[in-house]
């Protein structure tokens, strides 16, 4: 697929009111429009300040101009940006002369676009632009840090390097049979074939870490009535969310937030409480707190510390003490003087009301989330969904050439699953020319990235 030969412009800074606002042009046509603005050729790559004057000569507006020739750009075009004050109208201004002197209005993610297409990003990293657009925590930010740096891209091609290699050399016995070969290595192919497939392996192993990611950590709030779940949810926000009331069974529905705890982003959710014996609508929304646990990365257990044997009577059957924090709250009133945490469960001591304690719990939490890091998996790489689907076609069809090299079957069809794994890590790389994937892809960037 042909990059455009539009020259296109857009806002490359968010639409409302800002201090500045940064027009961003690419093309053929943004050296011819930076020397028609600037009244002569601009410099490559450094910010001279002038007026921007319409078509008809009024001033709009007292901007920097940079210029960026292609190929050394964003998009690997000619590209013009224009710095000027953050008024939405006089930006519109700006855009609508830029249009009138032949430029179109660029596509959702066309930039970025174009920067794959020009070959100055490869497709994983043209998603971590996205992924740096929306990375919420350090951790996320880090990885797409990472990924736009090409570190899955360095991980795919000693993959498919591995992969070419074994092809190259099952297709050498088929396509020359007559010449004169050294006998063929089965044990040195089958070898090759089994690093390739632990290479797909971890880099798989990643996929539920970079989820947690991008959709934030799962934690969920549980315990029984009036436990103080709503005040400790309240407490971590930092601001009141949920109702609070001494009359149990308040909460009803689950409620959810987003915090940061140390580098991780969590969506925290307050639950029903665990009555024992619930009314007709307190049992629904018990029903949706035990399928929110069930759902859950971390659960927080909110007990009582100053009632009577708040532990281990007020534990649920069923948690999983590896995800669980036992949340001893109420720890302010004399009556939680004694109470401790059972043996075989981690724990903090807080004051919902007062936020005692509350600096240590989110420290227990991050590091519980801290162990959902992948335990086989190269260092900064996290794959989304789409990257899982290829590299499992990939892992599939390493195996499935492992199971015909064993059984002795013909080379060509052990050429057939290694095309197979061939083609699906360059859907992962873009080097497939796939026209959808690439509309799908893009389609999710906002205008001017």
């Amino acid at each position: 697929m042909a990059p455009s030969e539009d020259t296109v412009a857009a806002l490359a800074t968010p639409a409302g009111t800002a201090a500045l606002a940064v027009i961003r042009v690419s093309g053929a046509e943004a050296g011819r429009l930076a020397e028609e603005l600037l009244g002569r050729a601009p410099p490559p790559r450094s910010a001279i300040r002038g007026d921007y004057r319409d078509r008809a000569g009024a001033l709009l507006d007292d901007v920097l101009f940079t210029f960026f020739p292609g190929p050394k750009s964003y998009t690997g075009e000619d590209v013009l940006e224009i710095s000027g004050h953050g008024n939405p109208f006089l930006a519109q201004r700006l855009l609508e002369d830029l249009h009138a002197r032949g430029c179109r209005p660029a596509e959702p993610g066309e930039f970025t676009r174009r920067a794959f297409l020009h070959g100055r990003l490869d497709l994983s990293q043209a998603e971590a632009v996205m992924d740096l657009i929306q990375a919420r925590s350090e951790r996320a930010l880090a990885a797409a840090h990472h990924l736009l740096r090409g570190s899955l891209s360095r991980e795919l091609q000693v993959l498919a390097d591995l992969v070419i290699g074994a092809l190259a050399t099952v297709e050498a016995y088929i396509d020359f049979p007559e010449e004169d070969l050294p006998p063929e290595n089965r044990a040195q192919l089958r070898q090759a074939l089994q690093a390739a497939r632990a290479r797909a392996r971890r880099l798989l192993a990643t996929r539920r870490y970079g989820d947690l990611l991008r959709d934030g950590i799962k934690t969920v709030i549980v315990g029984a009535p009036n436990a103080g779940k709503s005040s400790l949810l309240n407490r971590l926000v930092g601001h009141d969310r949920a109702i609070v009331s001494p009359e149990p069974g308040t909460t009803r529905d689950f409620i959810e937030e987003r915090i940061v705890a140390g580098p991780h982003s969590l969506r925290l959710i307050d639950t029903a409480g665990l009555n024992p014996s619930p009314a007709p609508l307190e049992r629904l929304g018990i029903e949706k707190t035990r399928a929110c646990i069930e759902e859950a990365d971390i659960i927080l257990l909110v007990c009582d510390a100053a009632a009577a044997g708040p532990a281990p009577a007020a534990i649920p059957p069923g948690l999983d003490p590896e995800k669980t924090l036992l949340v001893l709250n109420k720890v302010d009133l004399p009556e939680a003087a004694d109470a401790a945490l059972p043996t075989g469960w981690t724990g903090v001591r807080v004051s919902a009301l007062s936020g005692e304690g509350c600096d240590e719990l989110t420290a227990a939490i991050s590091a519980k989330a801290d162990r959902l890091l992948p335990e086989d998996g190269p260092d900064g790489v996290v794959i989304n969904a789409r990257h899982a689907f290829s590299l499992q076609i990939v892992q599939d069809g390493l195996g499935q050439a492992l199971t015909k090299l064993d059984q002795e079957i013909d080379s060509v069809l052990l050429a057939s699953d290694l095309r197979g794994a061939l083609n699906a890590i360059g859907e992962i790389s873009g080097k497939l020319d796939n026209e959808q994937v690439l509309d799908r892809l893009f389609a999710q960037f906002c205008i001017g990235k």
